[in-house]
């Protein structure tokens, strides 16, 4: 999910490709998106950004140059708004694209047209829809000091309502709270808790307790995280500031599994708590994961209960590779048997004796005969007398003719 750093990349990524280019014409809302459509439409605007927490706003300006030289007086009546501003929140997979017309993605749910050739689009991607915009000029109600930029003014707004009935509930989920917290969300708040080995269950309160107003004179490491914090220089909500610092000096998309590759290898590699190997993990009172390494703390959940993680992209990539690995091998041998793939399963999974394949004829169904069938006849075979042999046979004739020529002449 995007968390406050991916919102702060994504604001710069739309300024480094606005930058220079002018947009026009009606912005397409698609069909399936729940979100209202977007009323500005001029016949030249630019496009800049700004991220707060997890909230991004996109300006459009309508060109002062443009009015003047190059649309008429009745063009000019077209464009009922100078300059408008939409409030986005990214949900779970949020994310802006620059590309041309042929290659916008195919849940592109707002898409800004450039002026210029060949024709750009920007677009607002969102695969599982559960983001959301509105035309407005202020930022959500709802939503705190950003811990990155607002900095001072977000732990006065900490420090000053401890009192309040939100700091009696575990830190872990205290710390997604976007009203104090904002822009912190799951892997940040396990990469926080874990390099203050503060346990995840813990009451709020008491882990936010005697802390001050003035931050501590601690620069956000650019390097990525130590694995040692001195915990004289640093306090949670300095980390709450520092950390998503060291997520956007990372460059690339941040937490962005389907983005460019390299980039998203160099996040998993600063990630030392959040799915890594050896670390705990825990469904919070919210249904939320948190990940952790040592005790959980006085308020975890009844239940207890904990989640098996999801492979990672790699692993299935391994896992695919492996199996067309076994496919090519498994056609291979079919080839050699002479038979294709589709009739090589149906041997495998009922085989043929070698006598029901032989030729027709009397031979053929002398060898079809099952070894059920020959038992049987056997056992028949058995129980009928047994035949006289030739030389038996001759000697009975022998001795039936002398008995004859011994009657006879007795007779004479």
């Amino acid at each position: 999910m995007p968390e406050g750093p991916e919102l702060h990349l994504a604001s710069r990524f739309v300024n480094k490709c606005c930058r220079g280019n002018i947009f026009s014409g009606k912005i397409i809302k698609s069909d399936v998106h729940k979100s209202d459509d977007i009323k500005f439409q001029s016949s030249a605007y630019t496009i800049s950004a700004k991220s707060r927490g997890k909230e991004l706003q996109l300006f459009l300006s309508s060109t002062a140059d443009d009015e003047k030289k190059k649309i008429s007086q009745k063009k000019k009546k077209e464009d009922p708004q100078s300059h408008t501003t939409i409030l986005f929140r990214f949900g779970m997979s949020g994310k802006f694209e620059f590309t041309t017309e042929a290659n916008v993605h195919k849940h592109a749910h707002l898409k800004f047209f450039s002026l210029n050739k060949p024709r750009m689009v920007l677009s607002y991607v969102d695969v599982r829809r559960f983001g959301r915009w509105e035309e407005t000029t202020s930022w959500g109600k709802d939503r705190g000091p950003d811990p990155m930029f607002e900095y001072q003014d977000f732990r006065s707004n900490v420090i000053k309502n401890l009192a309040c009935h939100e700091f009696d509930h575990p830190i872990c989920e205290v710390l997604l709270n976007q009203k104090y917290f904002n822009g912190i969300g799951n892997y940040l708040r396990a990469e926080i808790l874990y390099q203050l080995r503060i346990p995840p269950f813990e009451v709020a309160r008491k882990v936010l307790e005697g802390l001050e107003e003035t931050p501590p004179d601690v620069k956000p490491n650019v390097n990525g995280p130590s694995s040692k914090v001195k915990e004289s220089k640093t306090d949670i909500l300095h980390l709450c500031h520092t950390v998503p610092l060291e997520v956007t000096n990372l460059g690339g998309g941040g937490y962005d599994p389907e983005g460019n590759k390299a980039d998203y290898n160099a996040f998993t590699d600063w990630l030392q708590c959040y799915y890594q190997d050896g670390m705990k993990n825990m469904v919070d009172h919210n249904g939320r994961t948190i990940w952790f390494a040592g005790p959980a703390g006085p308020m975890i959940p009844k239940e207890g209960k904990s989640r098996t993680p999801t492979k990672r992209k790699k692993v299935k990539a391994e896992k695919d590779k492996q199996s067309a690995k076994k496919a090519k091998k498994e056609r291979k041998t079919s080839k050699v048997d002479g038979i294709s793939s589709e009739e090589g399963r149906k041997v495998k999974t009922k085989p043929k004796r070698k006598k029901d394949v032989l030729g027709s004829g009397e031979n053929g169904i002398k060898n079809n005969k099952t070894t059920k069938e020959k038992g049987r006849e056997k056992e028949e075979r058995k129980k009928q007398p047994a035949k006289k042999s030739s030389q038996e046979a001759v000697k009975s004739e022998g001795s039936r003719r002398s008995e004859r020529l011994q009657k006879k002449s007795e007779s004479v």
